[in-house]
């Protein structure tokens, strides 16, 4: 008997399909700019610049 702690292949390539589609769908919608934005926004109030 396995005592396998992991998901099925099947489910495992299903998720790894859904993140991969997941990011380009945000690249397409212009997502990344807004994410960047956002990230140098905060990274500028962290060392107090911004």
């Amino acid at each position: 008997m396995k005592n396998s702690k992991h998901a099925p292949v099947p489910v495992t390539y299903l998720l790894i399909l859904l993140a991969a589609a997941s990011c380009v769908f945000g690249a397409v919608r212009g997502e990344m700019k807004t994410v960047s934005r956002k990230a140098v926004n905060i990274c500028m109030e962290c060392i107090g610049i911004g």
